[in-house]
């Protein structure tokens, strides 16, 4: 099996596009840690370091907190060692966030509806939603028709 690469703190900083600063505090924050030490004492990061670096960089354009990030890379950490089901997860669960909080944005705008225009809103909401919550369902393994 081959060596996985391992990044110092300033590679780290150059690929994921932020400052060492950046990655010295979220370190701190435990949001981020090193693979190792090398033996000059260099703090080393890998590729999955990177990942999730990156992620915490996007939810921060989101708008998310650092304790709404953390929360949810401990979930992320939890759900699967399996890269793709982890990654694919982890959009959606960022993707469903991100239309909680625009939800409750609309919700004014909603409750000012007429109820023929509530129940057509509805038919046209109810379907897809349904479809979503099955495939996450199935692809948490926990499908309900077996």
């Amino acid at each position: 099996m081959g060596k996985e690469k391992l990044y110092k703190i300033g590679e780290l900083a150059k690929l994921a596009d932020v400052s060492s600063r950046t990655i010295d505090y979220y370190t701190k924050l435990n949001l981020i840690e090193p693979e190792k030490r090398s033996d000059t004492n260099y703090r080393l990061y890998s590729d999955e370091t990177l990942t999730r670096l990156k992620r915490i960089e996007s939810m921060k354009n989101e708008k998310y907190t650092l304790e709404e990030i953390k929360a949810n890379l401990q979930q992320w950490s939890k759900v699967s060692p399996d890269d793709t089901v982890r990654d694919k997860l982890t959009s959606i669960q960022l993707h469903l966030e991100q239309l909680m909080k625009e939800a409750k944005e609309l919700g004014p705008i909603i409750q000012q509806l007429k109820p023929n225009q509530m129940k057509k809103l509805s038919r046209i909401l109810t379907q897809p939603t349904a479809a979503c919550i099955e495939a996450l369902i199935v692809l948490l393994g926990k499908n309900p028709f077996s």
